[in-house]
């Protein structure tokens, strides 16, 4: 293949720019923000079920609290109406009083066993309640710290994309320069996973792959036309001459 020895030097300034674009893309891709931001998403859903579980548990507990209230006030107004039984006089059997007075003794006993299990579940309540508060506090917190990292990642992407936009446009500027089977070349050299598709020969060195070039290739390289299209024999990038080649 045949180029003019200029327009082999764009390659150069392409090669540069797409180095640079692999560099952008790489640290869009591994963005540290990312990582960050997938954790916190991570660790929020799990919050998020957390407290629905948590919720459960207070709604459980807040329904266990509603039946013991309930079940102490029942037992509360029997007792109240037998005590007040007692004291109108309207009772004159012995027998009668001796079942009310123990109706009532049993009825203040099961108040207090009733009093007893509503102030445990209570404080069953109480803590779940408390547990509640903190995995809610926790959810707001991770919420306000994913946002400010969005909010740096937002910025870090936008200044990434900002600079990937001039590199493109600066590639285009040069790939119009190139005649189509030069760039064809190089795209195809690139496409087969080298990142390096042209570079300077420097001083008996492929600066694509920096393998030092033996006598035998530096005289072919010598030898050859200024307008030859030259590649490397180990990593068969383009090898673009100049006057800092020292040839």
């Amino acid at each position: 293949m045949k180029a003019d020895p200029g327009v082999q030097r764009v390659l150069l300034d392409l090669q540069t720019v797409d180095t640079a674009l692999d560099r952008n893309r790489h640290r869009d891709a591994t963005l540290p923000e990312r990582a960050t931001v997938a954790e916190l998403q991570r660790a929020a859903a799990s919050d998020r079920d957390r407290a629905v579980r948590a919720r459960t548990v207070v709604s459980d507990l807040s329904r266990q609290v509603a039946r013991a209230e309930g079940d102490v006030e029942s037992v509360r107004a029997r007792a109240a109406r037998d005590r007040a039984l007692l004291e109108s006089g309207q009772v004159s059997s012995s027998r009668q009083l001796s079942d009310l007075e123990h109706e009532v003794a049993s009825l203040a006993k099961r108040q207090a066993d009733l009093e007893d299990a509503e102030l445990e579940v209570m404080e069953q309540l109480e803590a779940a309640e408390g547990d509640l508060a903190a995995i809610e506090a926790a959810i707001a917190a991770r919420a306000s710290e994913q946002a400010e990292m969005e909010s740096t990642m937002a910025a870090a992407l936008a200044t990434l994309a900002d600079e990937r936009e001039g590199l493109l446009a600066d590639r285009a500027d040069l790939v119009a320069r190139l005649p189509a089977d030069l760039l064809t070349l190089y795209e195809r050299i690139r496409s087969d996973g080298v990142g390096i598709a042209a570079g300077l020969v420097r001083y008996g060195r492929c600066e694509s792959c920096q393998m030092e070039l033996s006598r035998v290739d530096l005289d072919a390289i010598r030898g050859a036309p200024a307008d030859d299209v030259l590649r490397c024999p180990e990593c068969r990038a383009i090898m673009v001459r100049t006057e800092e080649s020292g040839l």
